[in-house]
């Protein structure tokens, strides 16, 4: 659905919706959310002169108690009412991820219908909690020699607010996997969306509003500038971030973190790596599984995804075989525009984010060979390669390099290039390719391939002091393994080091980042009546 004439979304904050300040033409001063194929401006979006004081204020004082009236199961059950609200729209959904996001209809699936899956298993885990309003973190322990004095560690959530910034890629997704838990745990959530993307969050939220399932002021959204919002963050309010290592150094150095003391989860930039075992030669069934799921990561999203392939790793003798393989995949990908029904990539989200991704294939090709670059038309010209998409497109191809001798690789392992994109390294033995995978100094994901699945075995535990997630695949699972790049709801989502640190979803473990654990000291008869109106934190 792209409107006719472009409109100033508005701003939903202290449970009103609120234009954000524009000049007499209405537009002049907001920004224009714009067709990565097409150019055709959008909207606009505009946060200026936003009482954000107001907002804070009104989401603490006011719709976190009313949150927290709520039992887990109750809020649970309001989950469950925003997954049949956000199903109703779904069609809307996918058309402004088209216009807005140049997704193909596959890959806005990855971001919508994974949020409402999220959604879901977030309400089913929260159901299990029932009537509880607290959480209790283990049993009781004497701290008296006749019991009459003990302590309990009882969780809380926390009095303050979360606010989310978001990135581009997942406006959708990166919404609802986050205010799942938070939402599930009683803290209101204030969400900033990446500007560029920002049409389907806020539409999202009106919807969720419109149905009235949660208090007032529950669930807020915030389009265009971020300025002044981690000037309001006080010592209880969390802080999500999704983004760029260097904007969360910026962010970390905010006094809201360093002298107020709120929390922080950052999820950064992450080098992930595919390891092709050296038992997986070409003709058996585990490098073939490694050459479709590198491909596959390279084009879902248009490699737009936080836990894409950036360095698919295979012993030196395969190298070759892989490359011809994975080329060759990556040669049937039709790229353009998304509403072509021939397409299978859509574009980058913006003109912005294609400069900065071809100025990364550049950076990366003085040390790398070019063995793949879908963006050399068949004449030679680059805007033959896109099907109804011009030059001005946002639209970039598959480009593959490779580095066979991985160990001399700088670059590769420490650039990050947020696009279908990836660099086939050559290593020499498996302790050589656990060495470089952790050369990218904390990631996400690292997926193993073997026809043996015990082989992988010493690989995967070496490698997850430095990986958020390990994915290992052998051919028993080739046809019901959830991928390398898909973040379940029932895993962990983060990453030690350069991938921020942080963890998100994980089960329940969610939870964790919304609460206050606290040690109530007291007479047993006390500590034994903490059990009223609580149950026990689950592990899972």
């Amino acid at each position: 659905m792209v409107m006719s004439t472009p409109a100033l979304l508005e701003n939903y904050v202290a449970g009103q919706w609120v234009a954000g300040a524009s000049s007499p033409s209405g537009v002049s001063e907001a920004t224009a959310l714009t067709d990565p194929v097409t150019g055709e401006t959008l909207a606009f979006v505009s946060s200026a002169g936003l009482d954000l004081d107001a907002a804070f204020t009104f989401a603490r004082e006011t719709a976190g108690p009313a949150l927290r009236a709520l039992s887990y199961g109750e809020r649970a059950q309001r989950l469950s009412q925003i997954v049949a609200t956000l199903q109703a729209n779904r069609d809307d959904y996918y058309a402004i991820a088209t216009a807005n996001s140049g997704t193909v209809a596959t890959d806005s699936a990855v971001d919508i219908d994974g949020a409402i899956y999220t959604l879901s298993t977030y309400a089913k885990l929260g159901a299990a909690l029932g009537d509880a309003h607290t959480l209790l973190d283990g049993p009781a322990v004497p701290l008296a020699k006749d019991g009459s004095f003990a302590v309990r560690h009882v969780f809380r959530p926390t009095p303050g607010v979360a606010l989310f910034i978001n990135a581009f890629n997942f406006p959708a997704w990166g919404l609802w996997e986050k205010a799942a838990g938070a939402l599930l745990a009683g803290v209101p959530v204030i969400v900033k969306p990446a500007t560029s993307t920002a049409w389907l969050t806020q539409r999202m939220v009106a919807d969720v509003v419109a149905a009235g399932i949660l208090p007032p002021g529950s669930l807020s959204v915030i389009c265009g500038s971020a300025a002044g919002l981690l000037d309001r963050i006080g010592p209880f309010d969390v802080v999500s971030f999704t983004g760029s290592a260097d904007t969360a150094a910026t962010l970390r150095a905010h006094p809201a973190f360093t002298q107020r003391s709120a929390r922080i989860n950052v999820e950064a930039d992450s080098l992930n790596s595919a390891i092709l075992l050296p038992d997986a030669a070409p003709g058996t069934p585990a490098f073939d599984q490694f050459v479709r799921e590198v491909a596959r990561e390279m084009t879902v999203k248009s490699g737009q995804k936080c836990t894409a392939i950036r360095r698919a790793m295979v012993p030196v003798e395969h190298f070759d075989a892989a490359a011809s393989a994975i080329a060759g995949r990556l040669a049937r990908t039709v790229v353009g525009n998304p509403r072509n029904e021939t397409v299978t990539m859509g574009s980058l989200v913006s003109a912005a984010q294609k400069r900065a991704v071809l100025e990364g294939i550049a950076h990366l090709q003085t040390e790398a060979e070019t063995l793949y670059n879908g963006n050399d038309g068949p004449d030679g010209h680059r805007e033959s390669t896109f099907v109804d998409a011009g030059p001005d497109s946002a639209c970039v191809a598959p480009v593959l390099l490779g580095l066979r001798d991985g160990a001399s690789g700088q670059r590769v392992h420490d650039t990050e290039v947020f696009g279908p994109v990836a660099t086939l390294v050559g290593y020499r033995d498996l302790d050589e390719a656990v060495a470089l995978a952790k050369r990218g100094q904390g990631s996400l994901v690292v997926s193993l391939y073997s026809n043996d699945a015990i082989a992988m075995r010493a690989p995967a535990v070496a490698l997850a002091d430095a990986h958020g997630r390990v994915h290992a695949i052998d051919p028993s699972v080739a046809k019901t393994q959830t991928g390398h790049g898909n973040v379940m709801p029932q895993s962990l989502h983060g990453g030690p080091g350069r991938a921020g640190g942080g963890e998100e979803l994980g089960g329940l473990r969610a939870l964790r980042f919304y609460h206050v654990r606290s040690a109530v000291q007291g007479p047993a008869a006390l500590v034994e009546a903490l059990t009223q109106d609580a149950v026990e934190f689950p592990k899972s």
